[in-house]
């Protein structure tokens, strides 16, 4: 099976449509971590994603009578522009399923190349489901986005570029994006059969660990939830062949945060100027939490940049996030004397340490409770650093760097305690983001209890996140539980989180 995976890979049809896209070694992220750091540029494809490989080279193979037909497929985006381009390329018809929460760049991109779209649910695995029921109903041919033998093979033929780029210069390890598997089975299977040493490490969202899980198992698993910041990989099963592929050839799988994800789009952009979309960055981000646990010295290690189609409103959230994902910003809760000349001699003790943010509200003539951001320079080093100077100096602190309701929420708030509100109940929700989901989600929370507190904030095509006070009296309790359950949206319970208790409880 290896030696006829090989054979295809060598003689994939992908350049009609694709380019061999450069190997670059990137000097900042290269000297940072002590090594020698290529990145494979598939961002710079015709779609900017190397999705277009596997399309054209699956579409290529089919009949004159079955492309005449024409073809369908479902994706979040990258895989779509792949078959629209290709079906444009061969003059045949094609119908692109994506779900609501693509982003509009690539549903914008997709539409250029001719293509019939069809927008519906949340995510990929709901797209698919309708994907299918078309299928039958217009005899179109399906391409599948990663579960496919010519799909894998023409993936395969970035590794036959990077080991040809690379000469003789001795790889460590190669650091693939994983969603549904296409990518890493194509990379790992040619180059485990020419470089058995070279380690495959996959690398996933942490809210996404669909290979990750699958191999710990032993089997493939179905997600409950995936998250959608990094929507080219936001697949709830990875596929059969492709899973089998990875049993056999893939080293690992690392799993990233929404955090590091966005640092490491940083990164890509200083040393390149060019903006990954969040699954175009994984490799990345996962190549510097390997390097973080296992130190590798003067190694040459490959990070396969898959994409950039990246909506111009996300950059927002990611540039904030990027910061905490490099460890250049601390979130603090310091409480100060609530008298004049505090604020100042705080900031006396911050030094010419940068203060990103300033958070303030009146509570009582006692203590006062701020939320800080406060730039590194030295990370968690000098974080520890900070806070032991704080308690030293008798300021309590707590540190909310990770405290996901601070970074969301609280840092966008005026806050302040709630005197006069009783029965209340603080809970945070999450929903998948598009259109018209803000309004569903007040539709569906009803009137039955009153909304004594709310804060929402948009970021892009990621999961909208809710921070919702409701008055509660006690012996309805019982009844609100229940409620919340029949709702259908991830939640959780704020009361014990230290930003709740500190700022709003």
């Amino acid at each position: 099976m290896t030696d006829k995976y090989i054979e295809n890979i060598l003689n994939a049809r992908v350049y009609d449509v694709a380019r061999e896209t450069p190997l670059e070694l990137v000097p900042s992220l290269s000297k940072r971590m002590n090594c020698r750091v290529y990145l494979k540029r598939e961002d710079m494809q015709p779609v900017f994603s190397f999705k277009l490989r596997g399309a054209y080279n699956k579409i290529a193979q089919l009949s004159d009578d079955v492309l005449k037909k024409g073809v369908i497929c479902a994706s979040a985006g990258n895989h779509a522009q792949g078959v629209a381009l290709s079906a444009n390329k061969l003059g045949i018809p094609a119908i692109i399923v994506m779900p609501l929460t693509t982003p509009s760049i690539k549903v914008e991109s997709v539409r250029g190349y001719g293509a019939e779209i069809v927008l519906i649910g949340d995510t990929f695995d709901e797209a698919y489901e309708h994907c299918m029921t078309l299928v039958e109903e217009k005899g179109l041919t399906f391409i599948h986005p990663f579960d496919d033998p010519d799909v894998i093979a023409g993936q395969g033929t970035v590794a036959v570029e990077i080991l040809r780029q690379c000469g003789d210069d001795k790889i460590e390890a190669i650091f693939v994006p994983v969603g549904g598997g296409g990518l890493i089975a194509g990379v790992a299977v040619y180059v485990k059969h020419l470089r058995p040493e070279i380690k495959i490490i996959g690398v996933e969202p942490d809210d996404a660990p669909s290979m990750q899980q699958a191999l710990l198992k032993g089997e493939r698993v179905v997600l409950d939830q995936v998250g959608i910041f990094a929507d080219g990989v936001a697949v709830r099963q990875v596929g059969e062949e492709t899973f089998r592929i990875a049993r056999q050839c893939v080293d690992e799988v690392i799993l990233v945060s929404t955090d590091e994800i966005c640092a490491a789009i940083k990164d890509i952009f200083d040393d390149t100027r060019a903006i990954m979309e969040p699954a175009g960055a994984l490799a990345v981000a996962g190549l510097k939490k390997h390097i973080e646990n296992s130190p590798m010295r003067d190694k040459t290690l490959i990070a396969i940049n898959s994409g950039a189609n990246m909506n111009f409103d996300r950059l927002r959230h990611v540039s904030e996030r990027a910061e905490l994902g490099e460890q250049r910003e601390a979130l603090l809760a310091v409480t100060i004397p609530e008298k004049p000349g505090s604020f100042r001699k705080f900031c006396e003790v911050m030094g010419r340490r940068g203060i990103t943010e300033f958070n303030y509200r009146y509570a009582d003539n006692k203590d006062a409770h701020i939320f800080a951001g406060v730039q590194l320079q030295n990370g968690e080093k000098e974080k520890t650093g900070l806070l032991a100077c704080l308690e030293s100096l008798g300021y309590p602190v707590l540190d909310m760097t990770d405290n996901e309701m601070a970074k969301i929420h609280i840092r966008y708030m005026v806050g302040g305690h709630a005197q006069k509100v009783t029965d209340e109940l603080v809970y945070r929700f999450q929903f998948p983001e598009r259109p018209g989901a803000l309004l569903q989600f007040l539709t569906n929370m009803g009137e039955d209890w009153n909304i004594s507190l709310f804060h929402y904030r948009n970021h892009g095509a990621d999961y909208g996140r809710i921070l919702v006070g409701i008055q509660v009296p006690e012996d309805e309790r019982d009844v609100f539980d229940q409620f919340l359950q029949n709702l259908g949206y991830l939640y959780w319970e704020e009361q014990g989180n230290d930003a709740y208790k500190l700022f709003l409880g």
